[in-house]
């Protein structure tokens, strides 16, 4: 066979350009890298089906170094139980709790029938995360989540939110102004984009929305009706399915339980 000198040189470019491609989409631990990984990014996502609107958005989305430093400085979660509940104020949640649970009866029994979780879980999930929609954080959306999947730490687990949270705009449930906590979370009871794609129910900023989502996603990491829901029971593992610290679990369990007692 003849060497073709043409198609050899032409070769080595294309392999050059795939390796420089492959370098700008490396992950990095500053901000220098930033705006090469998101041009990258951004050609990968088209590949993958991702449309103009989620990558203008994305185009404009900024290195979030508010979300670094606080991803970099959780220590809450190192804090024995009773330290734990003392600095979220676990006892005005299951005092506030009692209260919301009687003055919205009627859409903690609708949730309880079309997904069999009861108000007490709920409830200590969304009195934890924004003081029942007191505090929603107000951080650009995209640019946290982007800079986590930048970012070398966890990018694997964040870049599987960022396509979400891109899917989620090209729908227009998102958009480029779409505003949350510094990981990202979204709503009333913080979900993070790959759970709003998989398991959202109306509109997160809304009670009932935030609440039906949140019964959805326990349900969806299998919640069994009428099962208790303490450590051991049969619905602990779905708790466990809503955060990793095994602090806040037992926090969510132990709130959630005070709250459904009172009143029985």
């Amino acid at each position: 066979m003849t060497f073709n000198w043409r198609h050899a040189l032409f070769g080595l470019a294309a392999l050059a350009a795939s390796a420089g491609a492959a370098e700008a989409a490396s992950c990095g631990n500053n901000a220098a890298g930033f705006e090469a990984w998101k041009a990258s990014f951004a050609q990968e996502a088209r590949a993958n089906g991702i449309g103009a609107r989620a990558l203008d958005a994305l185009a404009g989305a900024k290195y979030a170094t508010a979300t670094i430093r606080a991803d970099r400085g959780q220590h809450g979660f190192k804090l024995s139980f009773e330290q734990f509940m003392a600095k979220r104020g676990g006892a005005g949640i299951i005092a506030r709790g009692r209260v919301l649970k009687r003055q919205h009866a009627a859409l903690f029994d609708d949730i309880e029938k079309r997904y069999g979780v009861p108000a007490g879980p709920l409830l200590a999930i969304w009195g934890m995360e924004t003081g029942f929609g007191a505090v929603h954080g107000n951080q650009n959306m995209l640019s946290s989540v982007a800079t986590l999947a930048y970012d070398c730490r966890r990018s694997d687990f964040f870049t599987e939110h960022l396509y979400a949270a891109l899917k989620l705009v090209d729908r227009g449930t998102f958009s480029a102004s779409t505003r949350g906590s510094m990981h990202g979370e979204v709503g009333q009871t913080q979900f993070m984009p790959k759970a709003v794609l998989q398991y959202g129910v109306g509109s997160l900023e809304s009670s009932s929305g935030a609440l039906m989502s949140t019964a959805n996603f326990l349900k969806g990491h299998g919640w069994s009706r009428g099962g208790g829901y303490g450590p051991g029971q049969a619905n602990y593992g779905a708790i466990q399915g809503w955060n990793a610290a095994s602090v806040y679990q037992r926090a969510i369990a132990h709130i959630g339980q005070a709250i459904d007692g009172a009143g029985d």
